[in-house]
């Protein structure tokens, strides 16, 4: 079983990250969002449209522009930033048909994968852009010690 995220979820996640290290009013330009995290300076703005649109992120022209969180990174959660790109992030088909599969029609498995699913969820909306930095920061202090 393959629980992997889309294109735009790893690349909005990426971004996420990037702008959750600067610290204060700092905004950082597209172009260097891109460079630091090895997004495709062509997909970025499909990205920042959606996080701007969710309003994670504040898009400020002109010199000294750029972007930034509007939040504190410990209050946004992983799943907003997918849910920003993706939409509501919950499975629509069944995994045994890949029809439709809901409570009212439930295939053999559905309330299994259900339960799974609202746990991957949970743990996407409790987990903060801060916390993964910091998973981040701990991991790389390790590789180093």
């Amino acid at each position: 079983m393959r629980l992997q995220l889309t294109r735009r979820a790893d690349y909005a996640i990426r971004v996420a990250l990037c702008l959750g290290r600067e610290q204060g009013d700092a905004r950082l330009a597209a172009s260097e969002i891109a460079r630091r995290m090895d997004v495709p300076p062509r997909f970025l703005p499909q990205v920042m449209q959606d996080l701007v649109g969710a309003r994670l992120v504040e898009a400020s022209l002109g010199r000294g522009g750029g972007y930034r969180l509007t939040r504190p990174p410990a209050d946004i959660s992983l799943l907003e930033v997918i849910e920003a790109v993706e939409g509501d992030a919950r499975r629509r088909t069944c995994v045994l048909s890949a029809g439709d599969c809901d409570a009212s029609r439930p295939c053999d498995v559905h309330g299994l994968f259900a339960r799974a699913q609202d746990a991957l969820l949970e743990e996407l909306r409790g987990a903060s852009i801060h916390d993964a930095l910091a998973m981040s920061l701990a991991r790389s202090s390790i590789g180093t010690g």
